[in-house]
């Protein structure tokens, strides 16, 4: 018989946990597979924890993984591929936000031959018009800007086949932006549109700075158009500055030249503010490089088998 491991990160979501489990178990009996479901505590200051071991003891297929401090959603969800063993591994979210109805169709579109089954969502009820907006124009400003194309509404509700699962393993960078690395793959992919309800419980982790944070791990992690523009800037205020000199060299040599401050704090402040935004733009990337050179592991668990394990 077939297995299939579903992973939730969980991040404060105590009031959502309980009805979240009792949805998925509701699909997963009707269906023939061997399945575990596993919590990944992200450090969580309420009793999500509490509430996950409590359900553990009463349903042999919830397993509870708990990091040793908050290490952001990307990285609870690779610690779940990490120890996800079934044929098919499923990622979701467990504010129902991810609808558990839609396991059985994932499943079906997988065993139909598919490596990868992606959701797509097509609108989410209950949010505002400029979060809306600023999402699609951060999905054209990705694409624009990089060679791996994310598709827009694309999420992190996904099933992935055993050998995707293991290819995708063997990605271990610290700035993860797992929509893209899943693109990466290559594998046979299916989609599925959904329209996602509101939360059940509770309002979004997702703070605004959580939210630019993986936009940054998004267009820097899979492009290198940000450096080659401000090549290019570089390069244009070169220019602009010979064209400068130049008009002071004709004013110099009309003596028409005359003293003032204006021309030199406009010039001051386009060259110095330009070159601050190069430099932060090769930051950013020397910043990554730096990270990566450490080599960190990438979560630590505080309960693995009652031990405590790291993973690189």
């Amino acid at each position: 018989m077939k297995s299939v491991s579903i992973v939730v990160p969980v991040y404060n979501e105590g009031d959502n946990i309980e009805h979240f489990a009792v949805a998925v178990e509701a699909e997963m009996t009707k269906l023939a597979y061997d399945w575990e479901l596993i919590f990944v505590d992200d450090g969580s200051k309420d009793n999500s924890l509490e509430i996950i071991e409590r359900l553990q003891e009463q349903n042999k297929h919830i397993k509870v993984l708990a990091l040793s401090r908050n290490c952001g959603h990307q990285m609870a969800l690779t610690c779940g591929l990490d120890h996800a063993q079934g044929d098919a591994v499923i990622s979701m979210d467990g504010d129902m936000q991810h609808p558990p109805a839609l396991i059985p169709e994932l499943l079906r579109i997988w065993e139909s031959g598919y490596e990868i089954v992606q959701t797509i969502r097509l609108d989410t009820q209950g949010v505002s018009w400029l979060k809306k907006k600023t999402s699609e124009l951060y999905y054209k400003l990705i694409n624009n800007l990089s060679s791996v194309k994310i598709r827009p509404g694309g999420s992190d509700f996904r099933l992935l086949d055993r050998q995707a699962v293991e290819a995708l393993r063997k990605y271990r960078e610290h700035d993860r932006f797992l929509r893209g690395m899943v693109t990466l793959l290559g594998f046979k992919m299916a989609e599925v549109p959904f329209v996602a309800p509101p939360r059940f419980a509770g309002k979004s982790k997702y703070s605004f700075s959580k939210m630019a944070k993986l936009a940054v791990d998004g267009i820097v992690g899979y492009s290198v158009v940000p450096l080659r523009a401000a090549f290019v800037a570089g390069i244009i205020l070169a220019l602009f500055s010979f064209l400068l000199f130049l008009h002071v060299l004709y004013a110099y040599v009309c003596d028409e030249a005359v003293s003032g401050w204006t021309t030199i704090m406009v010039c001051l402040s386009l060259f110095g503010g330009t070159q601050l935004i190069m430099l932060g733009v090769m930051g950013e990337y020397l910043g990554r490089i730096y990270t990566e050179v450490k080599n960190r592991p990438l979560y630590l668990l505080k309960n693995d088998g009652n031990e405590e394990k790291s993973h690189v």
